[in-house]
């Protein structure tokens, strides 16, 4: 019963995305109730739909993550709907193609470009984490899972804007991990999960060729990865359930890789 999340209500920011999609209806086989939130209305009731299909309960919420107002409102909006918030899944973001600088040089992306995926990672992380990490501290009791990668971890060529932003995550994890623990008590907690290489829409042509075959690039990744295959979102589910439940009740300001060895391995 430890692992349940009956009666929990579930923020998924991005919850119509590959990973956050996953997630969402992840949460809500572990029976929590589930709100979709992000800019798209018409996509976040097609996975609010497809859960409640499923017998489980979810809504969807519009914001922006980057609008600090928006997204409050859409956090009221919960609040009246179901009177609480227990769980935040930031899992808004994602590479920003004009940042990238695989077939140029770096000195070459455009600042505006370098800007634009440091505010849709770090920023759309912080804004929604503030908005209802406020309102799990008036409760003195939450839970916030925030997503971040491998290339907050190891310098990894053409995406410089998205490793900074995602090393940014891991620090204010871990900040607001122990800002919260000590001003709010220890039912209030911040993880992190760290993915390794899934294939999704945002990054398909890097990885992977018209015909199917992969890369230069994911090859790459492939003999860099122990388990030598890219990961599956569902796989992801069972750290993040685990983070959310009372199994994780000790566990704070953690970021845990769900890599298939990425991480650990040497290249030797």
């Amino acid at each position: 019963m430890e692992f349940a999340l009956a009666g929990r209500v579930a923020v998924v920011t991005g919850g119509y995305g590959v990973i956050g999609a996953c997630l969402a209806r992840g949460l809500a086989a572990a029976n929590a109730k589930v709100a979709i939130l992000g800019r798209r209305a018409e996509e976040a009731e097609k996975v609010a739909a497809e859960i409640r299909g499923d017998g489980g309960e979810a809504v969807a919420l519009v914001a922006d993550v980057l609008d600090a107002q928006q997204v409050r409102a859409a956090r009221d909006q919960l609040l009246r709907t179901w009177r609480r918030v227990d769980i935040l899944v930031n899992a808004a973001g994602g590479n920003v193609a004009r940042a990238r600088n695989d077939e140029r040089s770096v000195f070459e992306v455009p600042p505006d470009a370098f800007e634009e995926a440091l505010q849709l990672n770090l920023h759309g992380t912080v804004i929604p984490s503030l908005a209802f990490g406020e309102s799990m501290a008036g409760e003195r009791s939450g839970c916030i899972v925030n997503i971040s990668s491998m290339a907050a971890l190891r310098a990894m060529s053409g995406v410089l804007a998205y490793s900074v932003a995602k090393a940014g995550i891991d620090n204010f994890t871990r900040w607001l991990a122990v800002e919260l623990a000590r001003k709010y008590g220890d039912r209030i907690r911040v993880n992190a999960i760290a993915p390794g290489f899934f294939v999704s829409e945002q990054n398909r042509a890097v990885l992977l060729h018209p015909d199917g075959s992969q890369t230069d690039r994911a090859r790459a990744i492939i003999a860099g990865t122990p388990m030598q295959r890219f990961g599956r979102p569902e796989e992801l589910i069972g750290a993040v359930q685990w983070l959310c439940s009372d199994a994780a009740s000790f566990v704070t300001g953690v970021v845990i890789p769900v890599d298939g060895g990425f991480s650990a391995f040497s290249g030797v």
